[in-house]
């Protein structure tokens, strides 16, 4: 998506489409800014390769439902990603390597992931743990029906590829209907926290080219948000 000097792109952590996507925009669109899905931590992480052993510390931190949530869909995402050949965060490496070799600047535009694993942790209701255990449970014994019910039809899904965006909005409306407390928190919350660092960015730099790379479940949100902020001429810097 374009909007004003910023190119939003919307990828899955574990897609080679996604990474070649990257590159074909650095090639049309030579940002001087690259912003990314990224706090810190999750950037030295990405960028060394570090293999981290969660502990006790992480878990009092965070809290102990963060900290499960972290630990088992970093296995799940590092299980998926060698079903397809591709490590979790791969297009987010590239665009920030992309960005060395072009001297363009890197914005990280994410809120801090112990924060949001802490937040996770504090809003997590037993309901929705209850609900989650069921439905795994379900997707184990109906399993064609649980990926109809998610519009996908006999488990044609493509890992390698972004899913399209009526998949996408169908899964986001599922998690916002069964799960509001962790739709808030990991999609909606963040949302508003990277759309309102990628108007501060342009605000700062409004001749500059800005590649922003966010997951596909943030993009068509965000960019609802930026347009709505810039157009209003809200001074949010």
């Amino acid at each position: 998506m374009i909007y004003n000097n910023l190119l939003l792109i919307g990828t899955s952590h574990i897609s080679a489409e996604s990474i070649k996507e990257i590159e074909d925009a650095f090639m049309r669109h030579a940002p001087a800014i690259v912003a990314v899905e990224l706090d810190r931590k999750r950037l030295h992480a990405l960028m060394t390769d570090e293999k981290t052993r969660p502990g006790l510390a992480a878990m009092l931190k965070v809290g102990l439902k963060g900290f499960m949530f972290a630990v088992i869909g970093g296995w799940i995402q590092r299980k998926l990603g060698n079903a397809v050949g591709v490590s979790p965060g791969s297009e987010m490496k590239r665009a920030v390597q992309l960005a060395g070799e072009t001297k363009a600047k890197v914005a990280l535009i994410d809120r801090d992931i112990d924060q949001t694993l802490h937040k996770f942790s504090q809003n997590l209701t037993w309901k929705e743990k209850f609900r989650f255990i069921a439905e795994l449970i379900k997707s184990v014994l109906f399993k064609k029906k649980m990926l109809k019910e998610l519009g996908i039809e006999d488990g044609n899904l493509d890992l390698s590829k972004v899913p399209s965006k009526q998949l996408i909005k169908t899964l986001l409306n599922h998690l916002e209907k069964r799960y509001p407390n962790v739709y808030d928190v990991l999609v909606r919350q963040r949302n508003v926290i990277m759309a309102n660092n990628l108007v501060k960015l342009m605000h700062k730099f409004p001749d500059e080219p800005i590649l922003a790379v966010v997951g596909a479940g943030h993009e068509e949100e965000m960019m609802i948000m930026i347009k709505k902020r810039m157009s209003c001429e809200v001074d949010v810097v």
